[in-house]
């Protein structure tokens, strides 16, 4: 079993930034893939980024050039740091691990973009 805690979320204005932090109970970010979904009010969940290993890493469009997914040294800590806020990018945000050891997800943290 894997747990997957998220942090770093809260109410920002448009423009702003907020960094994500994903700690997971074991040091699961450098085997599988590790990545970063959301949900916004009323809509279905969608992937944000992910990465695997060394490979580049996977932006969906909206959040190119923005946002910044990374891990920690010690491969249990990820972080998704997120600039020029939207309010559209306004959603709960989950951060996932997929590998040998199961697909886990954390709880999830609140993001709003709002003036």
């Amino acid at each position: 079993q894997v747990q997957l805690v998220e942090s770093g979320g809260g109410t920002v204005q448009p423009g702003g930034s907020l960094r994500l932090s994903c700690v997971a109970s074991r040091s699961v970010f450098s085997i599988g893939t590790m990545g970063w979904y959301r949900q916004p009010p009323g809509k279905e969940r969608e992937l944000v980024a992910d990465m695997t290993g060394s490979i580049s890493p996977n932006y969906v469009d909206s959040v190119k050039g923005r946002f910044t997914i990374s891990r920690g040294s010690a491969n249990f800590k990820m972080y998704l740091q997120m600039n020029s806020l939207k309010p559209e990018d306004t959603a709960v945000y989950y951060c996932t691990s997929r590998s040998y050891l199961g697909n886990y997800w954390g709880q999830g943290t609140q993001v709003t973009v709002s003036s």
